[in-house]
């Protein structure tokens, strides 16, 4: 999961080499945070949220084989 949320950021944003992703597990929940340039985040929320919806609901589909809850949060 932590690569698929680092692909798919590091290809909207201006500088891909300050993408960091960290995953945090526990028994039923995978917790992804994501950071970016301070002025990439705008690309990564996208207008009303909606590319960050969007992240989220391929990281979800992708998990659903692993049958845990994915939570990819967005944090400065």
């Amino acid at each position: 999961m932590k690569e698929l949320v680092e692909v798919l950021a590091k290809s909207l944003v201006d500088y891909p080499e300050q993408v960091e992703v960290t995953q945090t597990q526990s028994d039923k929940s995978i917790l992804l945070e994501l950071r970016v340039a301070q002025s990439d985040m705008g690309k990564v929320i996208g207008k009303q949220g909606r590319i960050a919806k969007a992240i989220r609901t391929v990281v979800k589909a992708a998990a659903s084989k692993e049958e845990k809850k994915v939570i990819v949060e967005i944090v400065q």
